[in-house]
């Protein structure tokens, strides 16, 4: 679920219910794609942020959809779409939709980055397609004017006494100001209404059925999708898995404290192997009691890093820690990481100290347009708007005592109160993700997944039942294809290119490290 979610989310203010971006009518490359009255004028994408370059291939377009698929005829809102278009003549199967997650990452530019890693099988047999799923970023963008703009800012780490005083009154806080701010029509951008938009999409492509490559929060979204169109679900590809049957609430506090835990001795066991210079400890236990210690010292005591305006206390440790599990090329940064933090406890930090901080705390470019709390808008509206959380704030203070004491890593945070508590009811029930129609959906899982673990894909694939797939991965981190199991590969093209998925649960032990 909670995988991107520590990236820097997007600058400028927009309103709430503002329009995206409109397709731009370049000569030679503006056509027109419409089935079922869905129609895409496709052009120039939106401006990237400030340094980064894209595709010149990438072309982009907007969808208009119903706010709410219950009145079809009332609000419309805009879906931005984008395209590679890299099927040959006589191979091509149809087009390949993609989302990377979150909740709430815009995937406009996705299909460049998948592109470079698909060999020319697959790309030879789909289109690459991208969007920015309901009230992201370019699809009419969503604000609740949050005064902390960031995703980390709504992670709910109690007090170092344990207390969660502050965690009830900021969760109220943030609910009511979504309220106030956008009002009851943020209940109508969730998962279910997405999934929605992607069958538009498919009708504005002129597609039959549409294949599918979800990770993390995208795997639930393809679950869901699979549930509502089951008819018109292609090869489906999910990687990092939601357990739809714990969706949210559940999801977070049953999930994440094991999720760090099975997690958190891969980065140990780096750091333990440079002890000379590091001094964090000479094996895992060792390290694991140097870090705690750590991010107790911070909670208590805050530290400012030197040239910039960053606070870093144990909250910022710890979601700093959780982004750096991601991806096993980043242990070792994670690693010099907790001894600059160390270190700057200790008031005598090194040139590397500043090198390693100014790294993890590097500023990302702002999109234009965007507005600044977009995406912990939207990761609110997504996780507080698919279902119903408990209200009963005692009953959250009794969970994260015990979730304290039992996943030290996550300090209480994973079971403590969210804005869900007060958020208004869904607008619709919970999609139930059901196990019939055709086999078709390939689930890759990660044995050590610190933001969806091992458990959460045995539990889709026992939701989607004989539907689907299952290839686990003696590995780490969130992410399977393309990191280092010839094995998870190798069962992800054979599928894309040819419809083919293991008769039994396959179980790969043959990682490299890049």
């Amino acid at each position: 679920m909670l995988v991107s979610t520590l990236a820097g989310t997007a600058l400028v203010a927009c309103g709430a219910d503002a329009k995206g971006v409109q397709p731009a009518k370049v000569s030679g490359r503006s056509v027109d794609e419409t089935a079922g009255g869905a129609k895409i004028t496709w052009g120039e994408c939106p401006a990237p942020a400030q340094g980064q370059t894209r595709d010149a291939r990438l072309i982009c377009g907007t969808l208009e959809v119903p706010l709410d698929y219950q009145n079809p005829g009332g609000t419309k809102i805009d879906v931005a779409v984008s395209r590679l278009s890299t099927a040959k003549p006589g191979k091509r199967r149809g087009v390949l939709l993609l989302n990377p997650g979150g909740p709430a990452l815009g995937g406009l530019d996705m299909p460049e980055s998948m592109a470079s890693t698909l060999p020319k099988s697959v790309l030879d047999r789909y289109d690459l397609i991208g969007f920015d799923p309901r009230g992201v970023e370019h699809s009419t963008p969503q604000s609740c004017g949050l005064k902390d703009p960031s995703v980390s800012g709504l992670f709910p780490y109690p007090a170092a006494d344990g207390s969660i005083t502050k965690n009830v009154a900021l969760a109220e806080a943030d609910a009511r100001q979504c309220a106030d701010k956008v009002g009851k029509n943020l209940r109508y951008y969730n998962t279910a209404n997405t999934a929605r938009d992607m069958d538009r999409i498919r009708q504005a492509l002129g597609e039959k059925k549409l294949s599918y490559w979800g990770q993390s929060y995208g795997t639930y979204l393809g679950a869901v999708y699979r549930s509502l169109f089951k008819g018109h679900t292609d090869r489906m590809v999910l990687e990092g898995n939601v357990d739809p049957t714990k969706v949210w609430a559940d999801q977070v506090a049953d999930t994440w404290g094991k999720g760090m835990a099975d997690r958190f001795p891969d980065a140990a066991r780096v750091a333990a192997a440079q002890d000379s210079t590091l001094k964090l400890g000479t094996n895992v236990a060792q390290v694991t009691h140097t870090y705690l210690a750590l991010a107790d010292r911070l909670d208590r005591a805050p530290v400012t890093i030197a040239g910039t305006s960053v606070s870093l206390d144990g909250a910022l440790l710890r979601n700093m820690t959780y982004a750096l599990l991601l991806h096993n090329d980043t242990l070792p940064v994670l690693a010099k990481f907790w001894k600059a933090a160390a270190d700057l406890t200790g008031g005598s930090t090194t040139a590397a100290d500043t090198a390693v901080l100014k790294e993890v705390f590097a500023d990302t470019p702002p999109s234009p347009g965007i507005p600044t709390d977009n995406q912990a808008t939207m990761f609110m509206a997504l996780t507080c708007g698919d279902a119903e959380w408990p209200h009963d704030v005692h009953g959250y203070a009794v969970r994260t005592v015990a979730d304290r004491e039992k996943w030290p890593l996550t300090a209480g945070m994973p079971a403590n109160i969210w804005a869900c508590a007060y958020w208004d009811k869904p607008a619709e029930a919970t999609v139930k993700v059901t196990p019939g129609g055709p086999r078709n959906t390939l689930i890759l899982q990660n044995r050590r997944d610190n933001a969806t673990p091992w458990e959460s894909g045995v539990g889709l694939h026992k939701a989607l039942g004989g539907g689907s797939a299952f290839v686990g991965v003696d590995n780490g981190g969130h992410y399977v294809y393309d990191e280092g199991s010839a094995c998870a590969d190798k069962a992800t093209v054979g599928f894309l290119t040819t419809g083919h998925l293991p008769g039994r649960d396959v179980y790969c032990t043959d990682v490299t490290h890049k």
